[in-house]
């Protein structure tokens, strides 16, 4: 997948983006709203193992440039019954509250759409992540469940989650 619009781009995650990933993943700053305080652990050479199993068809990690910089990563996942789990992170926290996820967002939900035939997209977030529930709900997600106190972070502090649904007929298209 290569998507392009003005200086954004989102391209399939390569092995060679193993070690970015890994010093991402690896910031507990970066991930402690996936419940990684202490950031993953997962080193390069696992990454770059993981990543050679993507495809098309399955789950595919992706990263986002920002005038040919990798700035973030999105994925998504096949669930079946045309049916896709989506997930975003923009990991270079002086470009958040620009707009920047809710374009990137659009970009991928109109491909999946359009070109890889879903029909439904999930996502879930932290239910203290008001950003993102924002977005989400700004690009026409639905509620569909709010669980609290469901999972433990690393460090075992009680977390709760919000999950969504965005139906084709319901996406509204910030791709502008």
């Amino acid at each position: 997948m290569l998507l392009k619009f003005k200086n954004l781009a989102i391209r399939n995650a390569a092995v060679s983006d193993a070690k970015q990933l890994a010093k991402w993943w690896n910031d507990g700053a970066v991930m402690a709203h996936a419940g990684f305080p202490n950031g993953t652990g997962q080193t390069e050479m696992e990454i770059a193992s993981n990543l050679k199993n993507d495809s098309d068809r399955l789950h595919r990690r992706l990263i986002i440039e920002v005038d040919k910089i990798p700035v973030g990563e999105m994925n998504y996942c096949n669930k079946g019954n045309a049916t896709a789990e989506i997930g975003i992170k923009i990991c270079e926290f002086s470009l958040h509250d620009k707009g920047l996820g809710k374009v990137l967002l659009s970009m991928l939900i109109s491909t999946l759409f359009s070109d890889l035939g879903y029909k439904r997209i999930l996502v879930d977030t932290n239910l203290n992540n008001r950003r993102a529930q924002r977005v989400y709900e700004e690009l026409g997600f639905r509620k569909l469940q709010v669980r609290v106190n469901s999972w433990k972070n690393q460090i075992g502090e009680l977390q709760s989650s919000i999950y969504y649904e965005l139906r084709q007929e319901d996406f509204i298209n910030f791709e502008k």
